[in-house]
């Protein structure tokens, strides 16, 4: 092994890995327990068969686009790097396993492309959701992680901050569900004034359980190292949770007069999610902060789609879509300039930092937006995507084994 390895940081960074993995079957669990029992098999795998695809396109191709050297010097998307059956064990990325460095990059690529599932839980062909998870990740996923998350793309050399995929994992799947609840419509169960009903509650305590565990690798694994860095988005992390939660808990309180278990599990995501980019930039206040004003936004904003009638079945656009914003755009006002980071306006920054959170929500929005929605009519119209409402009505695990 090379003398500048670090031992501590590459395990750290191992474990992470592992606990960002475990984030998918998580998800797995939270969107089949919140689905009806007639739906949730197929719920359950259209997280799990992301993890095989995933991680296939990845090593063939996805890697070496995201973080391959810029095509052209414009930061849009990487090329030519395709050595990684070359790559051994004692190769570096700094102090750390380049093998396992591409690793925990490839399981933020998972888990996003599985989030967009629940936007259209119940009523997209299990096959045609295949074609979509590889073109989708391809098209959308690999150009935006290039832009935040590669030194040479543009965000990043703008100076955008997104610690751990504000941007890249939670606005992107986010938005892209929204598009894709455009393609495939509303179902029936949604056309006739009817929410989803939850058939296994545990299911979703355990989902929300296991994807808590794993964002601690998501947000303090990001740091690469096992110091200060990653010891600032561990705690940042599990405040925010914890503030969105009784945060959501209280406006469900003070809004209905009753308090429900999902809106617990709901509040404790938004902060979750909200966190993400922002978990090494600012301090614990600022991280109780986030937690909070995400819960509240996260409540009005899954209740557009009954104002605006598109069909977000589990509120993926109410809760990544805008959490992430608000995540995004908070570090305009409430980074420190500790760490990597400049100083937001609460602490002495310029208004240009928040500009440039700003640009970056409204860029990487509108190319999410825009490149999924034509993906999504493409395989509709080649694939017929969207089940008919005789499949709706039996359950789309009655047509699973169909597709």
């Amino acid at each position: 092994m090379s003398t500048g390895l670090n031992t501590g940081d590459s395990a750290w960074l191992m474990v992470s890995t592992a606990m960002v993995l475990l984030m998918t079957p998580g998800l797995a669990y939270f969107y089949g327990g919140m689905v009806r029992s007639k739906n949730m098999l197929s719920m359950l795998y259209m997280s799990f068969i992301c993890i095989s695809l995933v991680t296939v396109l990845w090593f063939l191709y996805g890697y070496g686009m995201t973080f391959g050297k810029d095509a052209g010097g414009l930061g849009l998307i990487g090329w030519g790097d395709w050595r990684l059956g070359r790559i051994t064990p004692d190769t570096l990325q700094g102090r750390i396993p380049k093998q396992i460095y591409v690793c925990f990059q490839l399981t933020f690529a998972i888990i996003t492309v599985a989030l967009i599932s629940g936007s259209i839980a119940g009523r997209a062909r299990f096959g045609p959701w295949i074609l979509f998870v590889i073109v989708w990740v391809t098209l959308v996923y690999i150009p935006i992680a290039h832009w935040v998350f590669a030194s040479s793309g543009w965000l990043s050399k703008w100076g955008v901050m997104d610690f751990a995929g504000g941007l890249v994992v939670e606005l992107n799947s986010g938005i892209s569900g929204l598009a894709m609840a455009l393609v495939l419509g509303p179902g029936v169960a949604f056309r006739r004034g009817e929410g989803p009903r939850p058939d296994n509650i545990p299911f979703v305590l355990l989902g929300l359980g296991l994807l808590w565990f794993g964002w601690f690798g998501f947000n303090a694994g990001s740091a690469l190292t096992d110091g200060a860095l990653a010891t600032r988005a561990f705690v940042s992390t599990m405040i925010a949770g914890c503030a969105g939660m009784l945060a959501w808990r209280t406006v469900e309180w003070l809004r209905f007069r009753h308090l429900t278990k999902l809106g617990s599990t709901s509040g404790a995501l938004a902060g979750l999610v909200a966190i993400t980019p922002s978990c090494a930039f600012v301090s614990v206040e600022g991280a109780f902060l986030i937690g909070v004003v995400a819960a509240v936004v996260c409540t009005y904003a899954v209740e557009l789609k009954l104002v605006a009638g598109y069909d977000d079945t589990l509120d993926v656009t109410g809760i990544h879509g805008a959490g992430g914003i608000v995540g995004v755009v908070s570090l305009g006002f409430l980074a420190t300039g500790w760490g990597r980071g400049a100083p937001g306006l609460f602490y002495g920054g310029s208004a240009s930092v928040l500009g440039k959170q700003v640009v970056a929500v409204l860029a990487v929005g509108f190319y999410a937006f825009v490149a999924t929605f034509v993906i999504g009519k493409v395989i509709d119209r080649l694939f017929r995507m969207r089940t008919t409402e005789e499949e709706q009505a039996a359950g789309m695990d009655a047509a699973f084994a169909d597709d």
